[in-house]
């Protein structure tokens, strides 16, 4: 795991999340719209991994995400 600091607070927050999101999935932990998603993604703040036409996101990056915010 890349942040040691996140691995206690990884078992907990969105425990009934996979390990790899979807954007639609990144939408659903957030509460948010499908551009902002795109947005966050595309602006680096929320890393992913680019995967044919569709991204999807390691759920590590968006605890980041949100431990930062």
């Amino acid at each position: 795991m890349e942040n040691d600091y996140l691995s206690p607070i990884y078992k907990i927050i969105f425990a009934e999340y996979p390990d790899i999101l979807t954007v639609a999935q990144l939408q659903k932990m957030l509460h948010i719209s499908r551009q902002l998603s795109y947005e966050l993604i595309n602006s680096g703040q929320i890393r992913a991994i680019k995967v044919g036409n569709s991204y999807r996101i390691p759920k590590i990056y968006v605890i980041d995400f949100v431990m930062k915010s």
